[in-house]
């Protein structure tokens, strides 16, 4: 009789609605020999809605040290071990990722199953352009390490996602004002349960609203990416015409041409192109 294999299932959970766990996620917990949650409190709320009475162990940021060695043993061994998170995907800003690092190293089968996603279902619901985006986790407690890191981050061009704590939210909204004002921005909590709010607005003015609240939830903070201006239509004969302008006045055709593309907000290139009469 062969051997049975060990393997790690990354399984994502339901950020908040219960009824959004995916019947493959139900069937692996089900047919584990362990699953490793974040915090079992959690976990078994889902096990006891769908009646699983798999074996729960907790394994979390304080004891992953440790642990993390054993359940790669385990594995090798040929047990099938299910790796949880209070909510969403195992791995994304959570303790699971040390694992699933660990057993890839070792060469143990991982095996992720998807499931709902704070991060894309925030995205959708802000309306902000969805074609790019950068997940930044949890930005830095310190104001001065949020604002250097924020720094960095000023002249990508994508929607910006972050995870917050409610009792930090206003704090680091204040920041997101200040690094990126004027921006079209949104904040999500509570997503998919009861009292889901996804309040959308100019970065200030969502700043000064959630000011004096105090929220209750898992946050995701969203910033849309730099307004690009639009571009003049490129009209060549005037193009030609302001070049020479310049040039008759003593600019070189390279300062003349770099001159005209900021007038007109036209690309340096095109703008040289048409000084050549091409």
């Amino acid at each position: 009789m062969a051997e049975a294999e060990g393997v790690l299932l990354v399984c994502a959970t339901p950020i908040g609605n219960l009824g959004d766990v995916t019947l493959r996620v139900l069937d692996a917990l089900r047919t584990a020999d362990v699953i490793e949650a974040e915090d079992t409190r959690v976990t078994r709320k889902l096990l006891a809605r769908y009646d699983i009475h798999t074996p729960l162990e907790a394994y979390h940021e304080h004891n992953r040290t440790a642990r993390t060695p054993e359940l790669v043993a385990r594995i090798e061994r040929g047990e099938r071990i299910a790796l949880v998170s209070d909510a969403g995907t195992p791995g994304v800003s959570d303790p699971g990722e040390y694992l699933v690092d660990a057993c890839l190293e070792a060469g143990m089968r991982v095996e992720v199953l998807p499931g709902a996603s704070a991060i894309l279902t925030a995205l959708v619901a802000s309306g902000l352009p969805s074609d790019a985006f950068y997940f930044g986790g949890f930005l830095a407690r310190k104001a001065g390490e949020r604002a250097r890191a924020l720094e960095k981050l000023a002249a990508l061009e994508a929607t910006l996602v972050f995870y917050e704590s409610p009792g930090r939210t206003a704090a680091t909204l204040a920041s997101l004002a200040e690094a990126f004002p004027g921006r079209r921005a949104a904040l999500a909590r509570e997503l998919t349960k009861l009292h889901e709010e996804v309040a959308r607005a100019e970065v200030g003015e969502l700043a000064r609203h959630f000011a004096g609240r105090e929220l209750k939830g898992e946050v995701v903070l969203l910033i849309g990416p730099p307004e690009v201006p639009e571009q003049m239509t490129l009209d060549e004969d005037a193009v030609r015409e302001r070049v020479r302008a310049l040039e008759a006045k003593g600019s070189t055709r390279r300062d003349a041409v770099r001159e005209v593309a900021l007038e007109m907000k036209l690309p340096r290139n095109d703008v040289y192109r048409v000084s050549l009469g091409e």
